[in-house]
């Protein structure tokens, strides 16, 4: 894994954490990533970046989403999604979209699965959909007539209904 250059060594998550990792597809607005930046800290996820992105690591917005913890996160950037998949195989690859088969509640996570999210402006290409490193396609329920959700909180509500699923294990009690 590699680690964003402008970030110090992040802490390891806790090793009872299932693993999950959250992958961007071309991310375009800085404080999406930036609030994943700090998603994937809170929760112990992997936070991966496919390129081109529409910002870059000196953004103030990407800064002041993610706050202080760019050191806590592990954050990979790929040069394109093959190189992505090929640096996380052989997990499972759910994609989401307005489209999918299978709602996201419906989906039993294992560790280390992909939680795999197009750009704010397009979501996924029907290429990327289409690929057969895809396991399945995944939707969150909207009302009739709205067309999508904030990137941020898309990949907040999945993750933590993966999470939810191993009883948030490696959070701290409360």
């Amino acid at each position: 894994m590699t680690h964003n250059p402008h970030d110090t060594a992040p802490r390891a998550a806790d090793p009872t954490n299932p693993g999950f990792r959250l992958l961007f597809h071309t991310p375009e607005i800085p404080g999406n990533t930036g609030n994943a930046i700090r998603l994937a800290a809170i929760t112990g996820a992997q936070l991966h970046l496919v390129e081109p992105l529409g910002f870059n690591f000196d953004d103030a917005h990407l800064r002041r989403a993610g706050l202080d913890y760019h050191d806590l996160a592990v954050m990979t950037v790929h040069k394109d999604l093959a190189a992505a998949f090929k640096a996380l195989a052989p997990a499972r690859v759910f994609a989401f979209t307005g489209t999918g088969t299978v709602r996201y509640d419906e989906v039993s996570y294992h560790p280390g699965d992909v939680l795999l999210f197009g750009q704010e402006s397009t979501g996924l290409p029907d290429d990327v959909l289409n690929d057969p490193a895809i396991t399945e396609t995944v939707y969150l329920p909207m009302q009739t007539g709205r067309r999508s959700l904030n990137l941020a909180n898309s990949a907040s509500i999945a993750l933590y209904e993966a999470w939810r699923q191993y009883e948030f294990a490696g959070s701290s009690p409360r």
